[in-house]
């Protein structure tokens, strides 16, 4: 049985609210590509942005297919996620087999997503006059979510239950991660 299971897209917010490395992927007529970054997030309940400068590989495919990927990668995929952002595959044209990751297919998504991640969203590109700000933010509307069920599931994260090869990472720089740590709950302000 997969440890990935369906979410709600409708709460995809719950997942990017905490804030994490996120690895962004795009495809276009079968080159792939995924770069890490730490600049992405929740605009509202099914919506997010990352920010990808126009110059980025990635970017090229995410304005050509009209579609993108954020995955949370955990800390045991914390050298690849390093070599994802540290790789250009505008310099490299092999670089992900040179990032020594391995890809999954996932039903109901449109590329090979990378294994190792907490959570997967894909997106559809949402045009308007802010897509082409001066920010370089691509915004999504999201279209399907599946987690690792071992971390996330119900629409909540579970890191406290799960081991630590399974949190979360969060950049600082210089090759610096924080994995996410211990949860407090305030049970009177719950869902």
């Amino acid at each position: 049985m997969s440890i990935l299971q369906e979410q709600d897209v409708l709460k995809s917010y719950r997942i990017l609210g905490i804030g994490a490395t996120t690895l962004i992927g795009a495809q276009h007529e079968g080159d792939l590509d995924y770069m890490a970054a730490a600049w992405a997030g929740v605009c509202d309940y099914d919506k997010g942005y990352a920010v990808v400068a126009g110059d980025h590989y990635t970017r090229k495919l995410i304005e050509k297919s009209g579609k993108f990927i954020l995955c949370y990668p955990t800390a045991s995929i914390v050298e690849q996620t390093m070599k994802l952002g540290s790789i250009s595959k505008n310099d490299d044209p092999n670089k992900m087999e040179h990032c020594d990751i391995e890809l999954i297919n996932e039903p109901g998504f449109s590329i090979p997503l990378v294994k190792g991640c907490a959570a997967y969203l894909e997106y559809e590109v949402i045009k308007d006059q802010h897509s082409d700000n001066p920010y370089e933010m691509i915004f999504g509307k999201c279209v399907r979510v599946v987690s690792d069920s071992r971390v996330y599931s119900n629409n909540h994260w579970h890191f406290d239950q799960a081991p630590d090869e399974l949190r979360t990472l969060h950049y600082v720089a210089g090759g610096h991660f924080f994995a996410i740590g211990k949860e407090i709950i305030l049970p009177e302000y719950g869902d």
